[in-house]
């Protein structure tokens, strides 16, 4: 009985991943939908609406303890503070990259997350990184220097992208709140620097809250698309060991370099083909030593 619980637990884990991969991974597909509404106001509103639908969530699931005791211990909310700050970066980033036709530079920059991670860990926190792990890091290196030799420029928008989020889950990390309500606190510490600029933008006659029903409708979408795939990704976490969830985090980037190529037609050029190539072979590499590193643990177990 307990393994066939446990294969239904996991079962129910992998569905649960698949969803929440699968959303993010469409993302650019909603974000595509916004006619003329700036990045900028369009963060505005996913940062309030989230803020919204995540309180309505944690009501309806007594989940709000957290959030009070997060906001009554003023120390921990400054590396909140400083999630909030790097999210908010991480998702303006991802809409102008929708909005500017750059949805190869997202997907390449989600690529990029666990290896910017590795040196993060060896930077930050003093971890050592193995020879195969320094390799994956390396080929990543080479496959951004390729681009910056061959076309003049650096692709900004996947760095910026990957080290917002690689930073994001380091601080993460050292804040005591689960998904739910973590991102409910960073939205609340944001929601009043959103508020004052809906004002600013409505008093200048730039908002496009109202304008029309459809705009509308998206706007406060916003917030719900959010929301949906952190809570399946909780159900997920829950239930599936973090080597399982890594493999899964690859389905996001995927989807969207697909996205990029089959629906917005994006160019991919040569260099930026071996670019990705380079950075598919060092997460090969870092997949690899990860399943090696677990396989003596579980034998053992």
């Amino acid at each position: 009985m307990p393994s066939i619980d446990r294969d239904t637990q996991a079962v129910q884990g992998v569905g649960y991943g698949l969803a929440a991969y699968l959303m993010w991974g469409c993302f650019p597909l909603f974000f595509a939908l916004f006619d003329g509404v700036p990045a900028y106001e369009i963060l505005v509103h996913r940062v309030l609406w989230s803020c919204v639908f995540l309180a309505g969530v944690a009501t309806v699931l007594r989940r709000w303890r957290p959030v009070r005791e997060a906001f009554a211990r003023p120390r921990q909310l400054g590396r909140v503070l400083g999630c909030a700050v790097l999210i908010a970066i991480n998702w303006g980033l991802f809409i102008y990259a929708v909005e500017t036709q750059h949805v190869l530079q997202a997907s390449l920059g989600y690529y990029l997350t666990p290896l910017i991670n590795i040196a993060l860990g060896m930077l930050v926190l003093r971890e050592r990184m193995s020879r195969v792990q320094g390799l994956a890091v390396g080929l990543a290196g080479i496959g951004i220097g390729l681009q910056l030799a061959l076309l003049g420029t650096l692709p900004w928008i996947s760095l910026v992208l990957a080290l917002s989020f690689g930073t994001y889950g380091l601080l993460r990390k050292q804040v005591p709140l689960d998904g739910l309500s973590g991102l409910l606190v960073e939205t609340l510490l944001l929601m009043p620097l959103g508020l004052v600029a809906l004002g600013a933008l409505s008093q200048a006659g730039l908002s496009h809250l109202l304008a029309d029903t459809r705009t509308t409708l998206l706007l406060v979408a916003c917030g719900v698309i959010t929301a949906l795939p952190l809570l399946a990704f909780a159900g997920a976490a829950r239930r599936l060991r973090l080597a399982t969830l890594g493999f899964l985090m690859y389905l996001n980037p995927s989807v969207q370099f697909l996205i990029a190529l089959f629906v917005f037609d994006e160019p991919l050029e040569p260099t930026q083909l071996a670019t990705f190539v380079l950075i598919w072979i060092g997460l090969a590499l870092y997949s690899w030593s990860a399943w090696q590193r677990r396989a003596p643990s579980q034998a053992r177990a």
